[in-house]
């Protein structure tokens, strides 16, 4: 049963003051919000390895952020912001990125009425030697899909390096500066497709993540793209009538093995990290249920009571990998996760502050049982940083 929630119970006053412009100057020297069982305490993100638990299995999203973000110019002067969300011919990431001479997105495009179908050259005041262009193929509502044709033979991987932008969040209110292109971008950043960072682990030295290996945990890698959908507040008062985005994720065969044994607690790093883990049962019961996993829809997780257990959705997956000679599943998920939802993966989250009135900020209620009030009014109080570049929590699962 859809869970009926309003919205504005998800808020809270932010100050503009108290979001974070600007990342500080070493990743680990932000502050860290410890919650568990009911109690909240202040701490260094570099004390993060001694408050978690040995002989676990911490999970990181090594998808890394492309320079989404392209300016052109109309020859009338009118210059057209057009943001890639992802790749629509060829429709997969390793296959665009390989393109050499065109390729379509699925974009948003800034004063999109402006664009009155003509092509449009790359605005670039440094000069452009590989001349650029786009061209509007339609318009779907909010998106457009958008051809981008250049000379030189070059991949479109390249093309974007050159000539695109790091797309920082739009509650920054500035523009892309040099120090985003490093610090908007975890360490262990690794397969192109994002269009946003997953922000939890930003705050990640090789430090940090040594001591944390040292202590027996294990850690494990998924790969979910984040979307810009990521940003979008839900508009509506009625949470049910928000719509999610899809997100493409990949899990490894030999994870979803490791996590089939269990025994061990489970740490994600970010959202989306629990997203791709929470959605794996529903993907299972696909598989289990119609033979093949597919994309896990918004409110599946509510729409009946499952049976069957997580033992028995890790099997079929695995099944199934193996019977078709796959080393990983390659699944989308809208998945939607509000309180009421039952968590069967994560035990311990580490995520930074959240906007209000977001689906995160529901994510988060969901994970703490609802007691999230007392978590941001102490981050209040205590002088946290907010948002993408602001400070972190680790959060134990109510």
């Amino acid at each position: 049963m859809i869970p009926e929630l309003n919205i504005r119970d998800y808020s809270y006053n932010l100050p503009d003051d108290r979001i974070a412009k600007y990342p500080l100057a070493q990743r680990d020297s932000s502050n860290l919000l410890e919650y568990r069982g009911g109690n909240i305490s202040k701490h260094i993100f570099r004390d993060l390895p001694d408050l978690l638990p040995s002989d676990s299995i911490m999970v990181f999203n090594d998808t890394k952020v492309v320079p989404a973000r392209l300016h052109f110019q109309r020859e009338t002067g009118a210059i057209i912001e057009v943001f890639c969300l992802e790749p629509h011919c060829p429709n997969e990431y390793n296959l665009v990125f390989a393109s050499t001479d065109s390729c379509e997105w699925k974009c948003i495009v800034g004063n999109v009425k402006k664009w009155k179908g003509d092509t449009l050259k790359l605005y670039h005041p440094d000069g452009d030697s590989m001349n650029l262009r786009a061209d509007l193929v339609e318009r779907n509502g909010e998106t457009s899909i958008v051809r981008f044709s250049w000379d030189g033979g070059i991949p479109f991987s390249k093309v974007l390096e050159a000539c695109g932008r790091i797309p920082i969040p739009p509650y920054l209110n500035r523009d892309t500066e040099d120090v985003d292109y490093e610090r908007y971008q975890t360490l262990y950043a690794k397969y192109r497709g994002s269009v946003a960072a997953p922000t939890a682990g930003l705050h990640f030295t090789e430090d940090v993540m040594g001591r944390i290996k040292a202590k027996g945990v294990d850690m494990e890698t998924v790969c979910l793209h984040v979307g810009a959908g990521t940003f979008l507040p839900v508009k509506s008062d009625r949470v049910a009538e928000h719509s999610m985005h899809r997100e493409p994720f990949v899990v490894r065969l030999d994870f979803l093995k490791d996590l089939r044994a269990g025994g061990r607690k489970v740490i994600a790093v970010g959202t989306t990290s629990v997203r791709t883990l929470e959605s794996l049962y529903y993907a299972g019961v696909k598989c289990i249920e119609d033979g093949v996993p597919g994309d896990v829809d918004q409110w599946m997780p509510y729409e009946r009571e499952y049976t069957y257990t997580m033992e028995e959705s890790l099997d079929a997956l695995i099944a199934y990998l193996e019977s078709n000679g796959l080393d990983s599943l390659s699944v989308g998920t809208r998945i939607i996760i509000v309180p009421g939802f039952r968590f069967r993966v994560v035990d311990v989250l580490v995520t930074n502050f959240h906007q209000p009135q977001s689906t995160l900020l529901l994510l988060i209620s969901a994970f703490v049982g609802g007691n999230w009030k007392p978590i941001y009014e102490y981050a209040m109080e205590n002088g946290f940083r907010f948002l993408s570049y602001g400070d972190s929590s680790v959060l134990f699962r109510a």
